[in-house]
């Protein structure tokens, strides 16, 4: 009885978002791909949103059937209002009910500011700043129903510090930022949780894209001198769904120091 009581109570903690709904935008690669296995490894059922690679996020819905979880792809743009709310239905549809949203979709459109063209601002805001926006519009009645929520919004250091070449994406994690503490605030009553992760120069094929010797000012400028992983933000949006209920309308910033 005592082992049954302990194997139990083992896998609770192992799991401990066993039965939980989560929705990942952007999740087929990079961050959002990290964010999504390791919330499966938990025990969450996982709706992987992407844009355009269904290969990436059918590779992922197959890794997390590998190691035990649920998961399902749905596809859409969610910089438009129609597409992000469509996916939300579709996801609705499937699993009844959505406990946990990370907003993760995000694009740069790097150019100085005097450069920079209407379409640059434009596409990074909306796939942004306007995706969270509408992704967690649409996630919210059935939340509040519920009375229970976690919302975890992807940001970046960027929208804290300012970045040189990115007014566009520094004012889309701005922002990103500056909702979420509303959100925070407003919800607070249904037992919803609202808070930011705002990465540093991570490992992503953002980063990949960036020349060897600019990578390497890049990372002179961090005082741990390494970029961070993908996992290392995947592990802080863990601790905000599993264990941050009394954590609300805040920043945790996983970026090496680079911004203090």
């Amino acid at each position: 009885m005592i082992t049954a009581v302990l194997t139990e109570t083992s896998i609770a903690f192992s799991r401990p978002l066993a039965g939980k709904i989560a929705l990942i935008t952007g999740a087929a690669r990079g961050i959002g791909r990290s964010i999504a296995l390791e919330l499966a490894e938990r025990g969450a059922t996982v709706a992987i949103n992407f844009r355009s690679q269904l290969s990436c996020a059918e590779t992922l819905r197959d890794e997390i059937q590998l190691i035990g979880g649920d998961s399902q792809v749905f596809q859409g743009d969610v910089s438009d209002k129609l597409e992000a709310r469509r996916v939300i239905n579709q996801v609705l549809d499937s699993f009844e009910h959505v406990d946990i949203l990370v907003n993760n979709a995000g694009i740069t459109r790097d150019r100085s500011a005097r450069k920079m063209t209407d379409d640059d601002w434009s596409e990074v805001v909306n796939t942004n700043l306007n995706g969270t926006y509408f992704c967690t519009s649409a996630v919210l009645p059935g939340m509040i129903e519920q009375n229970f929520g976690r919302i975890v919004n992807i940001a970046s250091f960027s929208g804290q510090a300012g970045n040189f070449g990115q007014a566009n994406y520094a004012a889309s994690k701005g922002g990103i930022i500056a909702y979420t503490k509303v959100l925070a605030l407003e919800l607070a009553k249904y037992n919803i949780t609202a808070n930011v992760v705002a990465p540093g120069f991570t490992s992503t094929d953002m980063l990949s894209a960036v020349p060897t010797d600019v990578l390497e000012q890049i990372k002179a400028r961090i005082p741990m001198r390494r970029f961070g992983r993908p996992q290392e933000i995947a592990k802080a949006v863990a601790f905000l769904i599993c264990d941050g209920d009394y954590i609300t309308g805040q920043q945790i910033n996983v970026n090496g120091g680079v911004y203090m």
